[in-house]
């Protein structure tokens, strides 16, 4: 039965992430439609752990609602009024752009109207690079983690879109303290093989970022086996290679593979996925109705530790 293979672990936040975010400062979220229950529990939970001052929008009467619910005064936050979730995603994102909101977060409002509100050119996030999702998947035990990009915005990346994604990881590990990260391109294979064509893309994604990228360590293409199992490494004899076995990020070829690898690790591990969106003039939070309470706390966590980097 398939539900042998899943995990019954609660999904932890990340200690870590936590931190870092509570050492900088405080930036300001603007919710887009918060008046539901989970993200303005997050939003609730996220204010107290001193990692975010919320920008309400959306119906004013729905975010009061629940705020009552949960005992939370919220008349010292500021509130934009908007009906519904297109004018709600566009109140939320136009804040951002005009500075009056260092961060972006998804509220009850479906993923294409608030993407839709991130790109239009009038609410002014486009900052001329590539939107890319990343997710940083915190292990059960929090001794480990893994970054993957992009599992959730782009379908059918190009080279250059892959470029960024690359690009955007190594920024991301490194605010949160990894000096040198691991990258790994994945694919099939560790060959180059023109059946296969995510392996010639992986490779030349290698070659370009071996000299693009000084402070990190990158390696394509690799199958997965190759990207997680030191035994795997050893027994391909790949034990020169400077990421396989030891990845910290995994750059996949399309959506399908990404978003099924990153839902492995959570269902089958327990592990707490953090997402964010960058590339945009602020960061983006694109959280998901099915993510726990500790996702969007590492989510917010995130987004507040690349704000204060800006």
């Amino acid at each position: 039965m398939t539900k042998s293979f899943l995990s019954d672990v609660e999904a932890v936040a990340p200690a870590g992430i936590i931190k870092l975010a509570q050492d900088a400062p405080s930036p300001r979220v603007a919710i887009a439609r918060a008046g539901a229950p989970l993200p303005m529990l997050a939003a609730k939970e996220a204010t107290e752990a001193n990692m975010m001052v919320p920008v309400f929008t959306g119906e004013r009467h729905m975010i009061e609602e629940e705020a009552a619910k949960l005992n939370w005064d919220i008349s010292g936050f500021d509130l934009i009024e908007a009906e519904g979730e297109i004018d709600s995603g566009m109140a939320a994102a136009k804040a951002c752009g005009e500075g009056r909101a260092d961060v972006l977060m998804k509220g009850q409002l479906h993923t294409d109207a608030f993407m839709r509100a991130a790109v239009a050119r009038d609410n002014g996030l486009r900052a001329g690079r590539r939107f890319v999702h990343i997710f940083h998947i915190t292990s059960a035990d929090q001794q480990g983690a893994i970054t993957i990009s992009d599992a959730a915005v782009n379908v059918h990346p190009d080279l250059n879109t892959l470029k960024d994604c690359t690009s955007e990881v190594v920024k991301l590990l490194h605010k949160i303290g990894n000096p040198h990260p691991k990258v790994a391109f994945l694919s099939a294979t560790e060959s180059v093989i023109d059946a296969v064509p995510s392996s010639g893309q992986a490779r030349a994604l290698q070659d370009w970022a071996r000299i693009t990228h000084q402070n990190a360590s990158f390696s394509g293409p690799l199958a997965m086996d190759l990207i997680l199992s030191p035994k795997a490494v050893a027994t391909k004899k790949l034990t020169d290679d400077p990421v396989a076995g030891q990845a910290d990020a995994i750059i996949v070829p399309d959506i399908v593979s990404g978003n099924a690898l990153f839902k492995a690790i959570v269902y089958m591990t327990g592990g707490c996925a953090s997402g964010i969106v960058m590339g945009a003039k602020v960061p983006i939070l694109l959280t998901s109705r099915a993510d726990p309470a500790a996702a969007r706390l590492g989510s917010i966590a995130l987004g507040g530790i690349m704000a204060a980097a800006a």
